[in-house]
């Protein structure tokens, strides 16, 4: 039977777009929703900074959802979007579907921890946390020892990487007591140790099979 013209032909098994490909579109389009929040929230005149984590508050709870997706202005995001570029792609690396894992794992885990710490230090008060910082941070620490866990040169490689362009950065997770505003380390603090955890967690599949092979060994 012969075709209409309104048919084509096309092959059976599509071709693949490389892992790095998907990985890029993914950070740039987060890159760009956050960008369109923060023109909305502009222009409702900071409407949305209102919905971060304040601590301790059980309203306070839903801004673990929100806090890093809001920020409070064009310089604080600006001063995100570089490290979220090269540390979100990074992470896509190691696969989306541990990328996803891993960024829910930050999310959650770290503005729980967030919730329960945020006040710590701070001598104005009740706060409220916004940004993705934490994000950032929870990442940055994941990439730092995930290939650790793995044992993969090409993870331990990016692990050094990071460790040589954002290292430094990690001071912002020291504690700063007796300041009224400003840099949220506790934000920093805990996404870092949600990284940690998120990369334990994920690399359970390589740490079992050495496991397995050990035991085999030795059996």
């Amino acid at each position: 039977m012969g075709m209409s013209p309104g048919q084509q032909r096309v092959p059976a098994t599509q071709k693949k777009r490389p892992q790095w490909m998907v990985g890029g579109a993914t950070i740039l389009t987060f890159v760009a929703l956050l960008y369109l929040i923060e023109l909305f929230d502009q222009l409702s005149r900071h409407s949305l900074d209102a919905n971060g984590i304040r601590p301790l508050e059980t309203d306070g709870l839903w801004g673990i959802v929100f806090a890093p997706v809001l920020h409070a202005n064009w310089q604080h995001l600006m001063a995100n979007t570089v490290p979220l570029l090269v540390l979100g792609f990074l992470m896509t690396l190691a696969g989306l579907s541990r990328f996803v894992w891993a960024t829910a794992i930050v999310w959650i885990l770290g503005g729980f921890g967030t919730w329960l710490i945020g006040n710590w230090g701070s001598d104005c008060g009740p706060t409220d946390h916004i940004g993705a910082s934490g994000l950032i941070f929870g990442w940055l620490a994941f990439l730092l020892i995930f290939g650790i866990f793995v044992r993969k040169f090409s993870d331990i490689l990016i692990g050094l990487v990071v460790l040589f362009i954002y290292g430094g950065v990690l001071w912002g997770a020291m504690p700063v007591l007796g300041q009224c505003g400003g840099v949220s380390w506790e934000g920093h603090l805990c996404g870092a140790i949600a990284g940690v955890v998120a990369a334990y967690l994920l690399s359970a599949p390589e740490r079992n099979a050495r496991a397995r092979i050990k035991t085999g060994t030795h059996s």
